[in-house]
């Protein structure tokens, strides 16, 4: 099937959203290379729906600063498309005439109407199944040609299509944050999808330069499915804590050996800072009527969003205080929810040096790990030295590493993901660990 034609009216709900900016400028490079690229003929245009004018304007910029960097990256193809045009002799001449000429095929929106005459609609707007079921429906009995392909990360897709009676006319196509530079792409297909749509899923998101593992369609999915549960670990085990010291005080232990002695990226409770507090309240929600027989909330998340301590991020990308507070994206303070008010992180360090005594004899970290091609070899005798340390947070990060395992082997057995090498491949790529939770790193 020749898809071009699919590609010549766009749409995106939420596009001027953290998510949706992304994607509307993987979708302007995309359409780049069809209209200018390949010098196609057909008209285009991508049409950025969002419900605030303000935010729209916003993009609009981002999406030009987007563009200029990425024809700087691609010179030479674009000076290979513009060979044509004598008027332009210099690179940055090419440059800015390849950005005017996408962003002349963008046009804003708040209305949704306007994507009434879009044969694909990517949606990133916030998690809400029934409104992603008016809009789809909406649409679809307007269009009945269009295709939805959405960045849901936790609704199971098969629910919506049934609902908004899109008779398998969407695919689930989530994307990691920031989508330009993320290279993981889960790509969800319902149960009765159309063959057609599945086939140009994996044709664009080859195009994007994506890698793509596929999820089930089982509410959370994988990348989800592994971080809420393993996030509802951490805050069971800061509870468990508090019969002897203060929460903050455990919610720094606890962030501190994810991240430090998992050699995590960033500490658990600083990626649900990144992520927002309420943001996982509503994936919880929405994995909670697909698995009654677990309990997916938690008592202190529902306590911090009772008190607008929330996380999340502002429209430049800095971080809201949430379990801790930043300046300039480091950690300065720890929320103590007893006092209302938040404690210097370097007193509380100083207060808990004790739990984490006596450290490994090697100082590896995140950073240092993921620089080896080979990372076994250094991984194995730093956690196998962990194994027989004596300090409470050595026994932590071992109980974290198999429960971590579990959660993974979860996924696999209850049918969400293929195999284990599909979890590891999401933790890896999609949350830039250092290594899969699925190993034999903690037995």
């Amino acid at each position: 099937m020749n898809y071009i034609n699919k590609y010549t009216n766009i749409s995106l709900l939420g596009a001027a959203g953290k998510m949706g900016s992304g994607i509307m400028a993987l979708l302007a490079f995309e359409v780049g290379k069809l209209k200018i690229g390949a010098k196609r003929e057909e008209n285009f245009v991508i049409n950025a729906i969002d419900v605030s004018p303000e935010a729209l304007e916003g993009l609009l910029k981002y999406l030009k600063s987007q563009l200029l960097k990425s024809g700087e990256k691609n010179i030479v193809e674009l000076r290979e498309w513009y060979k044509d045009s004598a008027e332009l002799v210099e690179n940055e001449q090419v440059i800015e005439a390849y950005a005017n000429d996408v962003m002349a095929m963008i046009k804003t929106s708040t209305r949704i109407e306007t994507a009434y005459d879009s044969q694909l609609v990517f949606e990133a707007i916030k998690e809400d199944k029934g409104l992603k079921v008016k809009l789809f429906s909406q649409i679809k009995q307007n269009n009945p040609d269009t295709w939805f392909l959405s960045n849901t990360s936790s609704i199971p897709l098969g629910e919506i299509d049934k609902e908004a009676g899109l008779n398998g006319d969407i695919v689930g196509f989530h994307f990691y944050n920031p989508p330009v530079i993320q290279k993981l792409l889960e790509v969800i297909p319902v149960e009765n999808i159309n063959p057609d749509l599945i086939k140009f899923s994996e044709e664009l998101a080859k195009s994007m330069r994506k890698i793509v593992v596929y999820s089930s369609d089982v509410a959370g999915f994988i990348g989800n499915g592994h971080f809420m549960r393993d996030a509802l670990f951490a805050l069971d085990q800061a509870q468990g804590m508090t019969n002897e010291i203060a929460l903050a005080d455990a919610i720094y232990r606890v962030d501190t050996v994810s991240r430090d002695l998992l050699l995590r990226p960033m500490g658990i409770y600083q990626l649900m800072d990144y992520v927002g507090v309420d943001v996982m309240c509503f994936i919880l929600k929405s994995m909670q009527a697909a698995f009654s027989q677990e309990k997916l909330s938690h008592e202190i998340l529902n306590q911090y969003i009772d008190l607008g301590v929330t996380g999340g991020q502002y429209s430049d990308g800095s971080q809201k205080d949430g379990f801790f507070q930043y300046e300039k994206g480091k950690i300065v303070s720890v929320y103590d929810i007893d006092a209302n008010a938040y404690k210097a992180i370097a007193d509380v360090k100083t207060a808990n040096e004790a739990y984490f005594t006596p450290q490994p004899s090697e100082k590896l970290n995140w950073k240092t790990v993921i620089r080896e091609r080979e990372r076994e070899g250094i991984l194995s005798p730093f956690f196998n030295e962990l194994k027989v340390l004596a300090s409470p947070a050595s026994k932590l990060a071992v109980a974290y590493g198999l429960k971590s395992k579990a959660i993974g082997q979860l996924l696999v057995e209850g049918g969400v993901a293929a195999d284990t090498n599909a979890v590891n491949k999401v933790m890896e790529t999609g949350f830039y660990h250092a290594y899969g939770p699925v190993n034999n790193f903690f037995e």
